[in-house]
């Protein structure tokens, strides 16, 4: 119950400051996913994100609707789409990024460099433990960054 107490706060916490930017935390997984210009089908963003189809649907609905990703015809595929994020989404990530980085600096105050290391080992031994149990992908460091923010290292 600790680790979903502290993600709820960080949540809350990132998506006040993430108003403003016009994205969300639920976001992050696909903005993490296409930051670096890849462009992905809905099917594999499910996958990476580790959601049920219906939610990516909807969730890419929105990001379309707000202008945050583009779909262009998949050529292997007339059936599906290849998602890209826009100009406008790709604008946002930078202070995106400051925004996780700040969070998890409030959230880390008063702990040693030690610590945090710690505490950022044994979070990611949590998430691949839960991850064995669900149908979700291993976490890579795309994932690890929509996560947990920015790494220190």
């Amino acid at each position: 119950m600790l680790i979903a107490t502290a993600a709820r706060f960080l949540s809350r916490i990132a998506d006040t400051r993430f108003r403003e930017l016009g994205i969300s935390v639920s976001q992050l997984p696909v903005l993490a996913a296409l930051k670096d210009g890849a462009r992905l089908s809905q099917k594999e963003l499910t996958r990476l994100a580790g959601v049920e189809q219906p939610s990516m649907a909807q969730l890419l609905a929105r990001m379309e609707r707000d202008g945050l990703i583009r779909r262009d015809p998949d050529p292997a595929d007339g059936r599906s789409s290849l998602i890209s994020l826009s100009e406008h989404a790709i604008d946002r990530i930078e202070p995106a990024r400051a925004v996780l980085a700040r969070g998890n600096s409030e959230a880390l105050t008063g702990f040693s460099e030690s610590e945090v290391e710690t505490l950022a080992a044994l979070l990611h031994r949590v998430i691949e433990n839960a991850r064995a149990g669900s149908d979700a992908p291993p976490c890579h460091d795309g994932a690890a960054s929509a996560e947990t923010g920015p790494k220190s290292e």
